[in-house]
């Protein structure tokens, strides 16, 4: 599904040149389920948005389901965006006012389609998470795992290829951690390819491979 060449990014600070990424190559299959991991400040979130295109590398091939992906002019890179890939967020950005069929629903307005089947896949999606009691329930009457479930209903909504999900079990305890992992194994298993970043390694073994990443650079794979 993706295959990233030699990728780097380097920022500007203080007027001296800093690496924050280097050279890494990087392939996701499809049906994968990669844990990637690494320690704090170490290009986490660069690479984030170097695969969800919203930032630019200074260098890199980076060919998404047998397409440059590198090449997309800015409207391409916001088709891209929408259809291909969706983001699990850590802090899960919801909108206060709006009950969870509406968040659910919101992304396929910007796909055209009517209100009546926007609502019919947004309840669909939030069964397949356990949430069919909560459709008409805002953020504020929502637990934290509740409002995890309806971040993936989001992200599900579309149908993307690809799962990328950034520390998503950082604010629950134990319990309903695993059961966030389960709703992504058992989407794997349905073919759902997920990236997941975690810096918890009890987290990352519900993956089938892990990627470790220090200063930088790829150290290893399991």
């Amino acid at each position: 599904m993706i295959e990233i060449n030699k990728l780097t990014k380097s920022y500007i600070i203080w007027w001296v040149s800093s690496m924050i990424l280097k050279w890494i190559d990087l392939k996701i299959e499809d049906w994968d389920f990669v844990a990637v991991m690494w320690p704090s400040w170490s290009g986490k979130s660069t690479l984030m948005n170097m695969i969800w295109i919203l930032d630019i590398p200074s260098t890199w091939e980076y060919i998404f389901q047998w397409t440059n992906v590198a090449n997309f002019t800015e409207d391409e890179q916001a088709i891209f965006r929408r259809d291909k890939i969706w983001f699990i967020f850590q802090w899960y950005n919801l909108l206060a006012k709006l009950p969870a069929r509406e968040q659910v629903a919101l992304p396929l307005a910007y796909k055209w389609w009517s209100n009546s089947k926007r609502q019919e896949r947004a309840i669909e999606v939030l069964k397949e998470v356990w949430l069919w009691d909560k459709i008409n329930h805002t953020p504020d009457m929502l637990s934290g795992w509740q409002q995890q479930r309806v971040c993936i209903a989001r992200a599900l909504v579309c149908d993307p290829a690809l799962l990328l999900a950034d520390e998503p079990t950082w604010a629950l305890d134990s319990v309903t951690s695993t059961e966030v992992l389960k709703i992504f194994t058992d989407l794997n298993k349905k073919g759902k390819t997920i990236i997941m970043i975690t810096h918890d390694a009890e987290v990352a073994a519900y993956a089938k491979r892990i990627v470790r990443i220090k200063d930088g650079l790829i150290n290893n794979e399991i």
